[in-house]
């Protein structure tokens, strides 16, 4: 962390390093990750002496990744994966239907 980060900032940092940590990371990886975080986050609430325009303009990184998590957008097996259990449970008409087909046909 940089000199005269607050403690909120710390925590906020090996927060995100232990989260990195947890997802597979290397610890180079997840001290780079939880230091570009940190300092973007202190450049967007003035906390730093400079600041890029990407850091102050950008969306904000806990925006970022709320986006990155899947909350919307399609969830379940894929069309081809329920396509492949329909014929092996021997599924008449499957070639015409489509995944929300699928999907009823088999119970999913």
């Amino acid at each position: 962390m940089p000199a005269g980060s607050s403690p909120k900032r710390e925590r906020q940092y090996e927060h995100i390093k232990d989260s990195s940590k947890k997802r597979g990371a290397s610890e180079k990886r997840a001290e780079e990750i939880a230091a570009r975080t940190v300092n973007k986050e202190r450049a967007r609430s003035g906390e730093s002496k400079t600041a890029s325009k990407t850091s102050t303009q950008d969306m904000s990184s806990s925006k970022r990744g709320g986006q990155r998590s899947g909350g919307s957008g399609p969830k379940g097996p894929t069309y081809d994966q329920l396509y492949e259990e329909a014929k092996r449970k021997g599924v008449q008409g499957r070639s015409s239907m489509n995944k929300s087909e699928l999907q009823r046909e088999l119970g999913k």
